[in-house]
């Protein structure tokens, strides 16, 4: 905690955790045993050690997003996120500029004086009175430690206590009251103590007491949590006595109701104030021997409380789209894009339904105020930002595709985010091409900001002409491999394209059957996956031989072949062996194979066009190490004109890549 909406966020995960285990604790007061009754308090002991928002999940509630939206409403600030480091206080790194930052200055002093001057200086005020003290007579317990089989220590003799207790964790000694007679159940319970090192835990509530000090619901669990303890240490002294012990073991406790000692860290005290011991002597009326079957009753009731609890959940669902401006920031803020493909389906999203909330996950913290500003000035419903111009151009139900994702840097990648429209952009009309598709396109960068994936816009949203094949999509960026040889130049363009399947099963349209089996008809999914990976990915390149001779030269060409063959490294090219004419006159002929081997051929004696697509193909995408589509180095081509000997081409790649207009 360094801060005062981190120490918000921690005690506030800890309270909701804390009213819930007090529920079922009640729930089931009479049903499990003392052991249950203090075990489940480990429950919140680890929720109290575990920083809150912990990996970015959150416990029963979303705590954060309610931390977030305070501090906002109270602040104006939206560029920041509360992050909890540590479950104790550390010291802040700048002076105290606002009101807040005096309240954690005022929260961080208020523990150290407890710590200090209440808790470290009583058990510094005991060790000396200690030191008063007078070896005991071990006798009397060593005996009940022989009795009992239990371990033992030194004892030592004060003047002015009402009852025995142990005191110290590491060289224990057991308290005896000077002159009287200490029972043997007493020395028992002291014993016991010692075996099970309760000592300990003392100290581990006294810490927690001072870490919260000011959640009066956390100090009345430590209350109960000490309380259960001696509990359970009555328990087992009940468990080890029979008939007529059992209720003078009672009947000695009431003579124990002594606060001076009660709650000291470092001690076993049994004087743990008036209404405790009146809290025991009635569980001791209550007592039983619970049957060996409800250990495994206990164990399953705690495991299920304890597994939700200690790992929470993340934050999840659609941000809402009506609301104040605090809490749709906070909701974005505070479940961000944990994933590469997250982030871009996020940044999409946002785009298609105009929801400044999905921004918000995906925004760099720095862009946040200025996000809220424009959520301030226009109702929610009624809020655009500069892309909102295309949303009523885009076909919404193709969703999107990214192209040409790509490594950018450290945690940091680009590519192409392409939308397809279904009309024309204002002044542009259709050209009349078979697959003419009008294009929205946007670079975007992705980086890792802290845990987070953020977007960050390269360029506005522009329109472009595409021309969609199977093998690609003309007039969208591409990787370019290239070779010249005589009037032709052959060139290779391969496009890879990631998205996130956002077609889900409808109750209304034509049925389809999806990938799991299941019918129902297409709908498209707007709500984000922030965590979620690519589920749709594949690359497609396209094969052409592009004229560069001159117009005299034209009628020495009669039909072109070609075969090509991805090669990396080293590797020898693997060409398909494709039957077939391959001579003048059979019109356009291609395949190709998912490995990146094609072939296609063009009779050339009717009028044919400077560029010549011969073939293309695709297949699913192959990501490498660095998370990207992992291109070939070169293509290996036998070029064919005429029907002559086969020509050997190496193309390479074009630095830097382009555009490709056929």
């Amino acid at each position: 905690m360094t801060d005062f909406w981190s120490f918000l966020l921690q005690t506030l995960t800890a309270s909701g955790v804390a009213v819930l285990l007090l529920c079922v604790k009640a729930l089931f007061r009479d049903k499990l045993s003392p052991r249950w009754q203090f075990g489940v308090w480990g429950i919140l002991a680890l929720i109290l050690l575990l920083p809150a928002g912990l990996g970015g999940r959150y416990v029963l509630l979303n705590w954060p997003l309610w931390v977030e939206a305070l501090k906002s409403a109270l602040t104006g600030q939206f560029g920041t996120l509360t992050r909890v480091y540590a479950p104790i206080p550390l010291p802040p790194a700048a002076p105290p500029e606002n009101v807040f930052d005096w309240l954690y200055w005022v929260y961080v002093l208020g523990a150290a004086v407890l710590l200090v001057l209440r808790y470290a200086a009583s058990y510094v005020r005991l060790r000396l009175a200690l030191r008063k003290g007078r070896p005991a007579q071990n006798g009397q317990v060593r005996a009940v430690a022989a009795w009992y089989g239990l371990p033992a220590c030194p004892a030592v003799e004060v003047d002015g206590l009402s009852t025995a207790f142990i005191c110290g964790l590491f060289r224990p000694v057991l308290v005896l009251p000077a002159g009287v007679q200490t029972d043997d159940k007493v020395i028992l319970h002291e014993l016991l103590h010692l075996k099970h090192k309760d000592v300990a835990w003392g100290w581990l509530i006294a810490l927690f007491r001072c870490l919260h000090w000011c959640n009066p619901l956390l100090w009345y669990c430590a209350d109960r949590a000490g309380n259960d303890l001696e509990s359970l240490c009555d328990q087992r002294v009940l468990e080890r006595l029979e008939g007529e012990e059992r209720r003078d073991y009672g009947r000695i406790l009431l003579s124990m109701a002594d606060e001076k000692y009660a709650r000291t860290p470092g001690t076993s005290s049994a004087a743990n104030g008036g209404k405790n011991i009146a809290r025991r002597i009635q569980a001791i009326a209550r007592f039983k021997r619970y049957p060996a079957g409800m250990a495994l009753a206990s164990a399953c009731v705690a495991l299920v409380l304890a597994a939700p609890l200690a790992v929470g959940v993340r934050a999840d669902g659609d941000c809402p789209a009506v609301g104040g401006t605090d809490i749709i920031m906070a909701y974005g803020r505070t479940t961000p894009c944990t994933t590469l493909a997250g982030a871009f389906d996020t940044y999409a999203k946002a785009v298609l339904t105009q929801h400044f909330g999905y921004r918000a996950m995906c925004a760099p913290l720095s862009e946040q105020n200025a996000l809220a500003e424009q959520g301030w000035r226009l109702r929610p419903a009624d809020w655009r930002w500069p892309e909102a111009g295309w949303k009523d151009l885009v076909d919404r139900s193709n969703g999107y595709d990214i192209y040409d994702l790509a490594p950018a840097g450290e945690d940091a990648y680009e590519g192409l985010l392409v939308f397809t429209l279904h009309s024309p952009p204002n002044g542009e009309e259709w050209s009349g091409l078979t697959r003419e598709r009008w294009l929205a396109v946007q670079w975007l960068r992705a980086e890792l900001e802290g845990e987070r994936w953020v977007v960050i816009p390269q360029e506005s949203i522009r329109a472009v002409p595409g021309d969609q094949r199977a093998s690609g999509n003309l007039g969208l960026p591409a990787k370019v491999y290239e070779a010249k040889h005589g009037d032709f130049t052959l060139r290779i363009q391969v496009q890879t394209t990631a998205s996130i399947n956002t077609v889900v099963p409808s109750s209304n349209g034509t049925a389809i059957q999806f990938s799991d089996g299941t019918w129902g008809s297409p709908s498209v999914d707007y709500v984000p996956r922030p965590r979620a990976e690519f589920d749709r990915t594949g690359w497609a390149q396209m094969l052409y031989a592009v004229y560069t001779g001159g117009p005299e030269n034209r009628k020495n060409h009669t039909a072109i072949e070609v075969r090509a063959a991805p090669v990396t490294g080293s590797e020898a090219p693997v060409f398909d062996q494709f039957s077939g004419d391959r001579t003048a006159g059979v019109g356009v002929s291609s395949t190709n194979d998912s490995w990146g081997s094609n072939w296609g051929s063009r009779d050339l004696t009717e009028e044919w066009d400077d560029w010549i697509f011969l073939t293309g193909g695709g297949g699913g995408m192959d990501w490498g190490a660095d998370g990207a589509f992992q291109f070939p180095d070169r293509y290996a081509v036998e070029l064919r004109l005429n029907g002559a000997e086969a020509q050997v081409l190496t193309l390479l790649p074009v630095e830097g890549g382009q555009w490709i207009e056929p």
